[in-house]
């Protein structure tokens, strides 16, 4: 009976998903009610993330097909069948996101005074002369132009940069011989160069075009027969045998160097490219014909952030969302009596992540405190947490940091904040072998007059003060001894080897937490079955756990309703008879990147609610150290509560899965235009007017009581 919900027909494919996920990111590039420039911003978003796409997920299963692996996944597919699925949606959105851009945005940037010229020829006398000045003095001291012949082999090209390739012929041979030749765009100049342009009108040209313009200059006593530019992705993910590495740190930063030699795995070409330069590309770089691109447009969609940030065009961004002050906690409070007082829920970037980075601040400079731990999985460029433990180790506190050095991409980073932790005396520790770090967790062990009080921050996402501006997350302070005593517990796993035989309030993955998920789900079963109020709301970002999925469609079958707020990845299919009729899955794309997890149960009345780190996926369940904490106070159950309703109740930025696996937005006919991003930006402002005013009329008192 159980096996048909395991059925490899009753799952989506992973990767087919979070294209379908970046389709929609796509989507509001498209939409024509969001601001220009918030279009702008999104494709470029779906253009970085599709880069990490295939530097990690497609070079994962390319690898897979070179080692004749044939296992399948979830949806029975071997790698060799998903690769070839891949190949083709990702060139349609690919397709999509130029027509995107030539059809829609590029044209409307012109009628709303933004003048990007892609062609150089384009450019009037005076502009021609400015951008000619501006390679001589600004462009040309920075190149590095490298020929290909019998002395000087074929140069290494690294990863994601953009390169101008040419052939060129020697004036001072008899012979005309083609020859290639390239030179990288140099990243460390801005790639969008503002000039002179008529009045009420700004102009832009990308750096390619200035350096096409002036290639001659560059290989002198040759004729430029043609140029165009062109960029690779390599596979980037590292392999790293942890139980053989004598040393992590040294033994991941040798991996990193490697990055710049993978294997290549897509190459992008202009559009009408030569074909005898793209036959000396392809050979020399080893790409396979389906994994070239050949592109109508910019290369590298990224640098429509750049434009993004450009002054004067206000008017086209949304206005910048100030955090707004987390009315338990008032600048300047002792963070400690406050959570003496109360456990305190906060939901960033609505309300600010500043009492998380003062809790530290403050625990560093307190007197009383005696040691504080913490775990960092990515941090900010210039991060004040970091700066915090730091002043704390040379105060006399005992700090200990758990810094995971696999967190992909942030690897150099935290190698970096590693050693200057380490050099200021604290304790570092390099993460488990075999297992990331994922959890996020601060504890503060304090000496107080009636003795030792334990403070623990749980939160769903990093403590990283600039992604708390940008990512939707929840975090929770609490003095509770029995969270003080798990979060003692997990931190003398991390550091040794003790593993508690029983937590309080805590499930930590991967020994417990995934057997947690699937005792609640079957509770919610039960419950149904027994005409008991059953249901679960789930949100998150990524749901492709099989076992988890397969608890999921027997509970609905049972009766028990299901929300899944899944903002990218879903591999679980909806409205299949009989198994999935009571689920349904919604994923919201707005202003800000859903990254909070948070999970309902209602338990036949005695609702449950939690927060983590965690996912619905094997790695972060099987292959991760998570942490799943519990809302218990009544009214911080109601406000992450609030959080799950504002989600479901959304009508503007939220899409609906339908049977087929697509998204649509959702039918607004006959219902509220409601933004649940919107509505809590508006929320946070409003609670912190209230507490505002209530601090005021406290401090306020009136004459006649004064002696």
């Amino acid at each position: 009976m159980k096996s048909k919900f395991y059925a490899s027909e009753n799952y989506w494919n992973r990767e087919l998903s979070w294209l379908l996920f970046n389709k929609r990111v796509l989507n509001e590039a498209r939409d024509k009610q969001n601001l220009l420039f918030e279009r702008l911003k999104f494709l470029s978003i779906t253009a970085s993330n599709l880069d990490e796409f295939f530097m990690v997920r497609v070079a994962s299963l390319k690898d897979m097909v070179n080692a004749e692996y044939t296992k399948k996944d979830i949806a029975g597919f071997t790698p060799k069948q998903q690769l070839e699925k891949l190949n083709v949606a990702t060139h349609e959105l690919v397709n999509l996101q130029y027509s995107t851009y030539n059809r829609s945005l590029y044209p409307l940037l012109m009628q709303h005074g933004l003048q990007l010229i892609t062609r150089h020829e384009e450019l009037t006398v005076e502009q021609a002369e400015y951008v000619d000045k501006y390679f001589e003095e600004s462009v040309y001291p920075v190149l590095t132009p490298m020929a290909v012949d019998s002395s000087r082999p074929f140069p290494l090209i690294r990863n994601k940069s953009l390169n101008i390739g040419a052939l060129v012929s020697n004036r001072k041979k008899e012979k005309k011989e083609l020859e290639f030749a390239t030179v990288q765009v140099p990243s460390v100049l801005s790639r969008v160069i503002e000039i002179p342009s008529k009045e009420g009108l700004k102009s832009i040209i990308l750096l390619e075009e200035i350096i096409e313009r002036n290639i001659g200059k560059l290989f002198l006593n040759y004729d430029i027969v043609c140029t165009y530019p062109f960029r690779i992705m390599r596979n980037a993910d590292l392999s790293i045998e942890e139980d053989e590495a004598e040393d992590l740190l040294k033994e991941i930063e040798k991996q990193i160097k490697k990055r710049q030699w993978g294997q290549v795995i897509r190459l992008e070409v202009e559009s009408g490219i030569d074909k005898r330069l793209l036959k000396i590309l392809q050979e020399e770089l080893a790409v396979e014909k389906e994994d070239i691109y050949h592109i109508d447009g910019p290369l590298d969609l990224t640098v429509l952030m750049k434009i993004y940030g450009l002054e004067g065009f206000e008017q086209y961004r949304v206005e910048k969302h100030i955090p707004q002050p987390v009315p338990e906690i008032a600048e300047g409070d002792n963070i400690f009596e406050k959570i003496q007082k109360q456990d305190i829920f906060m939901h960033h970037p609505y309300q600010t992540f500043t009492p998380v980075v003062d809790f530290i601040r403050q625990a560093a400079k307190d007197s009383e405190v005696l040691a504080i731990k913490q775990t960092l999985y990515r941090v900010s460029g210039n991060s004040p947490i970091i700066a915090a433990l730091a002043q704390a180790a040379e105060n006399g506190k005992q700090v200990t940091v758990l810094v995971e050095l696999k967190a992909r991409f942030d690897e150099e980073n935290n190698i970096v904040w590693a050693r200057k932790l380490e050099k200021a005396g604290c304790h570092v520790i390099y993460g488990l072998v075999g297992l990331k770090t994922h959890s996020k967790i601060t504890l503060v062990v304090r000496k107080e007059e009636d003795g030792i009080r334990r403070y623990v921050h749980l939160g769903t996402g990093n403590y990283n003060d600039a992604t708390a501006k940008l990512y939707t997350d929840v975090g929770l302070f609490t003095c509770k001894e029995s969270f003080g005593e798990d979060a003692t517990a997990v931190f003398n796993m991390l550091s040794g080897y003790s593993e508690p035989l029983s937590w309080n309030k805590l499930a930590v993955a991967p020994l417990w937490l995934k057997d947690k998920f699937l005792y609640w789900i079957e509770r919610e079963k039960n419950h149904a079955l027994n005409r008991e109020p059953a249901r679960i709301i789930a949100k998150m970002n990524s749901l492709c756990d099989k076992d988890i999925i397969a608890a999921l469609y027997e509970a609905s079958e049972a009766g028990v309703q299901i929300d899944l707020i899944v903002r990218g990845i879903c591999c679980l299919k909806v409205g299949i008879e009989g198994i999935s009729e009571n689920i349904r899955v919604r994923s919201i794309v707005g202003q800000f990147l859903e990254h909070s997890r948070i999970f309902y149960f209602e338990n036949g009345g005695k609702s449950e609610i939690y927060c983590g780190s965690a996912d619905w996926m094997p790695r972060n369940l099987e292959r991760r150290v998570e942490i799943l904490f519990p809302i218990e106070e009544e009214e911080l159950k109601k406000k992450a509560f609030h959080i799950l309703e504002g989600e479901l109740r959304d009508t503007m930025k939220a899409s609906i899965m339908l049977a087929d696996g697509t998204y649509e937005k959702v039918d607004r006919r006959g219902k509220e235009s409601y933004s649940s991003q919107d509505a809590f930006v508006m929320e946070a402002k409003e609670d912190a007017k209230k507490s505002k005013e209530g601090m005021n009329k406290r401090v306020f008192v009136p004459a006649q009581h004064m002696e």
